[in-house]
């Protein structure tokens, strides 16, 4: 079962690819088990996605344990992975242990926090009671003002060693997983194929272990705003609309209910 972070560790040893998909409700998640998911990511995306903020700052940990909670009510197979969210973890390893340790009371299989090296002290500290950890590095979304936007990471050489550097102490630290976002293809592959340990890549190239995407961009429920590395699988946007638009009409004509 992919739940289990061994499978995931074999995965990798075998080079057999994962799928990933965010998710941030009951329903949605059933649909990714039934469609054979690997894992699902409650991201703090889902502040921009489901309340239409601007970045993922203002997601507060409450937030996040919800979400974690009626994800992970609504799938037995996938690996549940939660975002610890901006300002719940980076104080000290102990604030981030007990943020960790309520998201996993709501479900989670596995917690991720963003952060290069800077970080390694608490991934140690979390790894050592029990708590599994996925870091993230590259563009990490939570620090998006101090990178002036949504920017690729990783495109100068001197940056690109410090993700190597980065990569290679939070393994060190016991980070279980490593999730690599907007940085060159060439780099991602490097990366995973210096690491023991699972990557995953969301705009980081076929490289890497598995692969992320936000739900709404995967169904073309976003395309205004979509990252150019998404891939639309469905048009859902014009088909949500046109069903609305439907039953809108049908029930002013009087022909719903029939």
């Amino acid at each position: 079962m992919t739940k289990s972070i061994t499978a995931w560790q074999k995965a990798k040893q075998e080079g057999r690819k994962l799928a990933m998909i965010t998710a941030y409700d009951h329903a949605m998640a059933r649909l990714a088990e039934q469609a054979g998911l690997d894992a699902l990511l409650i991201g703090d995306s889902l502040g921009m996605m489901m309340a239409g903020e601007k970045d993922t700052l203002p997601v507060s940990l409450e937030q996040m344990e919800y979400h974690t909670r009626i994800v992970a009510r609504a799938v037995s197979r996938p690996l549940v992975m939660a975002d610890l969210p901006f300002g719940a973890f980076e104080e000290s390893p102990q604030q981030a242990f007990a943020a960790s340790a309520r998201l996993l009371k709501a479900g989670a299989d596995i917690v991720k926090l963003e952060g290069g090296a800077v970080m390694a002290e608490t991934v140690a500290f979390l790894s050592a009671r029990a708590i599994p950890v996925c870091a993230h590095i590259g563009l990490t979304p939570q620090h998006v003002r101090q990178f002036g936007g949504f920017k690729r990471q990783g495109k100068t050489q001197e940056a690109a060693d410090k993700l190597f550097d980065d990569a290679l102490a939070l393994q060190a630290a016991g980070a279980r997983m490593l999730l690599m976002e907007a940085i060159p293809a060439d780099l991602a592959t490097r990366i995973t194929q210096a690491l023991d340990i699972p990557t995953i890549g969301i705009g980081a190239g076929n490289g890497t272990t598995a692969q992320v995407l936000v739900l709404h961009d995967v169904l073309g429920l976003n395309p205004d705003k979509a990252p150019s590395f998404a891939k639309p699988y469905l048009n859902g946007a014009e088909l949500l609309t046109q069903a609305l638009t439907a039953y809108a009409t049908e029930t002013r004509a009087g022909t719903f209910p029939a």
